[in-house]
């Protein structure tokens, strides 16, 4: 018995005398610094629109063509080099061959695609009256790829599809600081959009 107890006490002292086990520091993310929103006018000659953009982006047109289609010269992007993000945006002519029906669903499938990583896709309405614009910005959560949709179209002649991409991994966690605070951008855009 008294081995026993000897044993089982000199077992329990032994292990309990092991090295702390090593706990993993969490991920972190890196710290953004951000600019203080400020905006510039967007009103190139000859562009069926215009707008007002942040002066921490710059204006690229857009050189790329899709398979037969031909380059279209009102297609842009906007490129937050500091912040890793650029926000693409179509522009295209409501035609017999382009109803607006089309160019709608042809927007909203570019959404839905992202339904593969996103929790949510959260639509809010654009109902400018007095300047003819109407569209939707869809807020995409979760790890999809982009994080903001829309489009915009007077109904009767322009239709504008957007979206905001990052040239990294999608993490929801990581880029939501930075999401946050280019939708802010995007929504000064899409409010002060006019169509000529």
């Amino acid at each position: 018995m008294m081995r026993i107890s000897a044993f089982l006490f000199s077992t329990v002292f032994l292990l309990s005398c092991r090295p702390e086990t090593y706990v993993p520091k969490p991920r972190g993310y890196y710290l953004v610094d951000f600019p203080e929103h400020a905006y510039r006018p967007f009103d190139a000659p000859g562009f069926p629109y215009r707008f007002q953009y942040p002066t921490y982006g710059n204006v690229i047109k857009d050189t790329s063509f899709f398979g037969e289609k031909p380059d279209n010269p009102y297609w842009m992007n906007i490129d937050f080099t500091s912040l890793g993000g650029i926000v693409y945006m179509t522009y295209k002519e409501i035609t017999p061959s382009q109803p607006l029906i089309k160019l709608i669903g042809d927007a909203y499938e570019m959404t839905q695609f992202h339904t593969k990583k996103a929790d949510y896709i959260a639509p809010f309405k654009i109902e400018r009256h007095d300047a003819r614009v109407y569209g939707e910005l869809y807020n995409v959560t979760g790890n999809a790829a982009s994080a903001y949709q829309f489009y915009v179209t007077d109904s009767a002649k322009h239709f504008i599809h957007g979206s905001l991409y990052f040239d990294v991994m999608p993490n929801a966690d990581s880029l939501k600081p930075v999401n946050e605070f280019l939708r802010k951008d995007m929504e000064q855009m899409l409010q002060t959009l006019e169509w000529k």
